[in-house]
């Protein structure tokens, strides 16, 4: 049997198709390379903006139409998973609204995936559902990992959010935080390594919320667990993502200037330049704390590049608070950044708040401020002009000898080499010298033979 999984939305989510795939091994699927000769196919959904599942009910219209026209042919019947966020969020609706769909399947509930399509195969006339939160971790009963992730990994290790944001569904679908504990990180991350990862990314919806119990019943924060991870022999490089201005203590920030592995890059959400916005978002922290974690950020790895999101048209957003948003944007310099116009989300208490902001003015506001975002993430590309900088190789590009990997700052770097020796460079970090900065990335040329260990 044969499986194809489409994801969507967060790294989390790219994490938990590799472990639903792991779990679905254990029945008999095998990976598809399209819908076209699957047996099963697992949509693994995000909710966080309302053209995000949109997509989704599209897909399940076009696989509906695809199964019947096998089934009509004379071919093999299918079934239709949907997995991830808008599972949770809509749960049994989104049978009604879809009824093609065989199974829906909760974020935290996946582990549970080959029972649910073990019964379907027997009884092809019920179907599945399962949202709930189990007591148990679904960690607990994940098998171990089938397939290498490659050079770079993610790994999760902190689920839910107790923050509460007024626009945003992550604590209604992903529940309270949770996180993994200490050993059993260490010990996916070494075996990761020794299927040769080189780069591990932290993932959590708050992944600086992690409170995870160690050995002696002692809880660690992040800092704690990047320093052990980073005694770990292989792994070159350490990277967390998402985090919360809320959670940057200064042992966090510290760790950015103690431990070499931890790349200097990191995606620190904002939302808004306006403290009447972000109260209204109930983010917890203002403009002047944000500007407080930035300097002391900078101070602690002068060379550190930031990320970050911004919501424009949030509900009552005014002129004023659109224009702090571009001071704070200004003031600050991101070497990349994700901005959107504020979408209404079902239940999230910013959906029924008064002023609402019109559509025309949203997308208005959206150009300025990307104008401005992708300026600067040019700039910082560029500016990149005539230096040296290491990058791991972890796949290969589009054209005939090309291979990528990402520098530290997480810019996608393309190099050519002569294409026998391609397959060889992946997995490996070098020295390149960079030619100049594109939009999106980096165009560079090998400094060297040696791999930098």
């Amino acid at each position: 049997m044969k499986l194809f999984i489409k994801t969507y939305g967060c790294q989390m989510n790219v994490y938990d198709s590799a472990r639903m795939a792991d779990v679905l091994a254990s029945v008999g699927f095998g990976p598809a390379v399209s819908p076209d000769d699957a047996d099963l196919v697992v949509l693994n959904t995000c909710h966080i903006r309302e053209k995000a599942a949109e997509k989704v009910y599209s897909e399940l219209g076009r696989l509906k139409i695809l199964r019947d026209e096998r089934i009509a042919a004379g071919g093999k019947d299918m079934l239709i998973a949907v997995a991830g966020c808008v599972a949770q969020a809509e749960g049994q609706e989104l049978q009604k609204r879809a009824p093609a769909v065989d199974i829906v399947v909760g974020p935290q509930a996946y582990h549970r995936l080959s029972g649910m399509v073990s019964r379907l195969l027997k009884n092809r006339d019920q179907r599945e559902a399962d949202t709930d939160f189990p007591p148990e971790s679904k960690f607990d009963s994940l098998p171990e990992e089938s397939k290498p992730q490659g050079p770079a990994a993610f790994l999760t290790i902190q689920e839910g959010c107790d923050k509460f944001c007024t626009f945003c569904v992550v604590p209604y679908t992903r529940g309270a935080e949770f996180s993994r504990p200490v050993q059993e990180v260490i010990a996916e991350a070494k075996k990761l390594v020794l299927q040769g990862t080189r780069e591990i990314t932290l993932l959590g919806q708050n992944v600086n919320a992690y409170h995870g119990e160690s050995p002696s019943g002692s809880i660690w924060d992040l800092s704690g667990l990047i320093r052990e991870l980073a005694t770990i022999d292989g792994l070159n490089r350490i990277r967390f993502t998402t985090s919360h201005p809320r959670d940057m203590n200064d042992d966090l920030i510290k760790a950015f200037s103690d431990v070499p592995a931890l790349m200097p890059y990191l995606h620190l959400p904002v939302q808004s330049g306006s403290d009447g916005i972000l109260k209204r978002m109930n983010r917890g922290h203002n403009r002047d704390s944000y500007f407080t974690i930035v300097e002391k950020l900078r101070s602690a790895r002068p060379d550190l590049a930031l990320s970050s999101d911004f919501i424009v048209g949030f509900p009552g957003e005014t002129n004023a608070d659109f224009d702090a948003t571009m001071d704070l944007v200004k003031n600050v310099g991101f070497a990349q950044a994700y901005s959107f116009k504020y979408s209404p989300r079902p239940g999230t208490p910013a959906a029924s708040q008064a002023e609402q902001v019109p559509e025309k003015l949203k997308s208005e506001r959206l150009s300025r401020l990307q104008d401005v975002l992708n300026e600067q993430q040019y700039s910082f590309n560029n500016a990149m002009s005539g230096c040296f900088t290491d990058v791991l190789f972890d796949r290969k590009g589009r054209k005939p000898g090309q291979i990528v990997g990402r520098s530290p700052w997480l810019q996608a770097t393309h190099v050519e080499v002569p294409e026998a020796e391609a397959d060889n460079l992946i997995g490996q970090i070098h020295r390149v010298h960079v030619n100049r900065g594109a939009p999106n990335g980096l165009i560079a040329t090998l400094a060297s033979d040696e791999e930098v260990a």
